[in-house]
């Protein structure tokens, strides 16, 4: 259990951070932060979420993001890669920005949690190139890492939007439900030093 009762998260993402389709309650962040309020009621999640953002975006807007912050973050919740993937980025340049983003957080003394995505069955041919990526990046940067979506919720006809990709609300809260435990246990850590 982490000693501060006021956690302040940043949850740097795309389209499943930002809460694409949703209402901004219905949003991860927001469904964080209420779960995280039940053990902490200072508790806050800054969504810097952005539909349609590869790792490129947000590693430009990463000051930016961390400048306009009013808290410094005990935790940098980081979940990208997935419109790299669908727009073709190399996957040697997705891994190098992901590794700029986790090696920019722990500069500033952020503990960080990298989500994967599960490779979508009309992209399988492109899984070999992700493969390991995600837990070679966390090994490297002392992050915690976990799968985004619980196993049978991606893609699942009743918890999706009409385009049949974005989670709905009821899928956002099993990926709460599903995250909740590692992220608590999360934020109980200091940092890693970089390696």
């Amino acid at each position: 259990m982490p000693t501060n009762s006021t956690p302040c998260v940043l949850a740097l993402g795309d389209s499943l951070t930002a809460g694409y389709g949703l209402p901004t309650r219905a949003s991860f962040a927001a469904k964080l932060e209420q779960a995280l309020r039940n053990r902490h009621p200072g508790a806050t999640v800054h969504n810097a979420g952005v539909s349609g953002d590869t790792t490129a975006d947000a590693l430009r807007r990463l000051p930016r993001v961390l400048s306009g912050l009013a808290c410094k973050p005990d935790l940098a919740i980081v979940e990208l890669g997935a419109n790299d993937l669908l727009r073709g980025v190399a996957p040697a340049r997705t891994r190098a920005n992901l590794a700029d983003i986790l090696g920019t957080l722990t500069s500033c003394g952020i503990a960080t949690f990298l989500t994967s995505f599960e490779v979508p069955p009309f992209l399988r041919a492109h899984a070999p190139s992700y493969d390991g990526m995600y837990a070679d990046l966390t090994a490297r940067h002392g992050a915690d890492h976990a799968p985004f979506f619980p196993p049978g919720v991606m893609g699942h006809p009743r918890l999706t939007l009409p385009d049949g990709l974005h989670p709905n609300a009821r899928a956002i809260e099993l990926v709460v439900a599903h995250l909740l435990p590692a992220i608590i246990s999360a934020l109980g850590r200091q940092p890693a030093p970089l390696t």
